[in-house]
């Protein structure tokens, strides 16, 4: 976070506050920050993106399956409403991620993440965080 601030580029955006964004390795950090009138801003959210996968493959920092999870959480979270399954489909991510109670993992092939705990399929990320997460279920 303090990378992106500090060497990071800086854009204005009228809903937030100020977006600081640096690429280092292939992966995109993006920060934005509010209240910078003041002598203690504030950090509203953060969150990463692959800007470069060849790139960020080869930095090392982050293994295959870290680089399609911050891909897939990038796509899910860019149109929340719409459903995504072709940019799913291409992903491997075997170590469960969590979005809105759910633990979410998806495999090549398939168009939908799954939830580890209650066995529920999503392809959007309205569908995850619309539905709570109900725990193991039988038979799944």
């Amino acid at each position: 976070m303090t990378e992106a601030i500090r060497r990071g580029q800086l854009r204005w955006n009228r809903t937030d506050g100020w977006r600081f964004a640096l690429v280092d390795g292939g992966i995109r950090f993006v920060v934005v920050v509010s209240d910078t009138e003041t002598d203690s801003p504030v950090v509203v959210t953060g969150w990463t993106e692959v800007a470069d996968r060849e790139a960020a493959l080869e930095a090392g920092r982050f293994d295959p399956v870290d680089v399609d999870t911050i891909a897939l959480r990038a796509a899910l979270s860019e149109t929340p409403e719409t459903t995504i399954p072709d940019r799913i489909r291409p992903r491997t991510v075997t170590r469960p991620f969590v979005v809105g109670g759910h633990r979410l993992e998806t495999e090549p092939g398939e168009p939908f993440v799954r939830c580890v705990e209650c066995g529920c399929r999503f392809r959007s990320k309205e569908a995850i965080t619309s539905r709570r997460c109900r725990g193991p279920s039988a038979g799944r």
